[in-house]
């Protein structure tokens, strides 16, 4: 059997056992490559080519690819930063008119002008939701992008539009600026270059945080210090954090924290 293929549905679910009922652990977006590692009747163990996440996913809900097609894939044309940089956009098959939604962060092979293909299937879609290029990694950039972001539920394993956690979140936005993190908060927290305190941060820097033990106190109260990373979100100053805690939010933040999580530190990420 071939080891490799694509997803060809908008999102994907993946598990971390080969059953319904076991836990989302992950997502797969529309045009991403796995490594099928083992099979069974129902399900196929993959390895995400794009950050290494492995789980259990539907088998009827991937595509296998051949080694061709995968480098079609990999050929991206003229513009090969070209990524959905909106919630969702509608994108329309040239070849019978249906439709498929598609996520913030979503790639676009082959993408020119407002159309980009597929395994040989030729899509449209509205230029005016593709960046095609990395945007620069500043304020007005990330207020740009994760205005449309804000109020994103909270999903358990979620990487899409429509439900996220907290690194979920972090690794599509990040995507939009060229910056690739790995899937899980205690992953990323392993990335990049360590950043002495609040102080010193950038816009775009990842701030870490712990789980408070005390239920009303916060994190300011004594005796509360949190050692595992739990938590992750975006810096949109040194003063504002957003993150998806709940929902995607806005939230003041201090050398403390926030008041549900303790920082634990801040990175920033390289190119």
């Amino acid at each position: 059997m071939l080891n490799k293929a694509i997803i060809l549905h908008s999102v994907v679910p993946v598990r971390a056992l080969p059953r319904e009922q076991s836990e989302q652990t992950t997502q797969l977006l529309f045009g991403e490559t796995v490594e099928i590692l083992e099979y069974t009747d129902r399900w196929v163990h993959i390895r995400n080519d794009y950050d290494g996440q492995v789980g259990w996913a539907d088998r009827k809900m991937i595509s296998t690819a051949t080694a061709d097609e995968l480098r079609s894939v990999a050929d991206t044309g003229v513009t090969p930063a070209a990524v959905v940089a909106f919630p969702i956009v509608y994108a329309v098959s040239e070849n019978n008119g249906h439709t498929i939604p598609l996520s913030i962060g979503t790639s676009l092979p082959a993408y020119k002008d407002g159309h980009f293909s597929l395994l040989g299937v030729s899509f449209k879609i509205d230029p005016t939701m593709v960046i095609t290029a990395p945007l620069e990694l500043n304020e007005a950039n990330l207020q740009r992008v994760c205005r449309f972001m804000l109020n994103t539920p909270y999903l358990w394993g979620g990487r899409n539009a429509m439900g996220m956690d907290c690194s979920g979140f972090t690794q599509i936005i990040m995507k939009l600026f060229d910056r690739r993190l790995l899937r899980n908060a205690s992953e990323q927290a392993k990335q990049g270059e360590l950043v002495p305190s609040l102080k010193e941060a950038q816009s775009g820097d990842l701030a870490f945080f712990g789980h408070c033990h005390t239920a009303t106190a916060g994190c300011t109260a004594a005796g509360t210090a949190a050692t595992a990373v739990t938590h992750v979100g975006l810096l949109m100053n040194k003063e504002v954090l957003i993150h998806c805690s709940g929902r995607v939010k806005l939230e003041a933040i201090t050398e403390k924290g926030i008041p549900t999580h303790q920082l634990l530190s801040i990175r920033r990420m390289s190119c």
